[in-house]
């Protein structure tokens, strides 16, 4: 494994494991908050390579829906999940039940400055 590789896959786990229940994040907001801008296509690979259990289901296509076949078990498990977290699929669509309308885009990214 390269440098780069194990840098990302660092910075990708950190990111999704912080993605808090009841949330959802788009691949390519993981890799903008990892520091990986134009990464998006990278961050499944990375999340597949950890070893540390992390809460893959959070993470959805940019347009919000699941990113694996609609049926599929795969697509299944994750709508499962997501349900029990309160994120309802609507038409295709994750609805998350928390809304973050009172937060900038940075804070949403990156955290309180404190």
């Amino acid at each position: 494994m390269s440098e780069f590789q194990r840098r990302f896959d660092s910075a990708i786990c950190k990111v999704v494991t912080q993605i808090g229940v009841g949330r959802v994040m788009s691949y390519g907001e993981v890799a903008r908050a990892a520091g990986f801008p134009r990464h998006a296509r990278m961050v499944s690979k990375a999340m597949s390579r950890s070893r540390a259990r992390l809460p893959w289901h959070r993470v959805v296509r940019s347009n919000r829906t699941l990113a694996f076949p609609v049926g599929s078990d795969s697509y299944e498990k994750q709508a499962r999940l997501l349900d029990k977290e309160g994120i309802n699929i609507v038409k295709g669509k994750v609805i998350p039940q928390i809304s973050d309308g009172d937060k900038s885009l940075d804070e949403l990214l990156w955290g309180n400055e404190d």
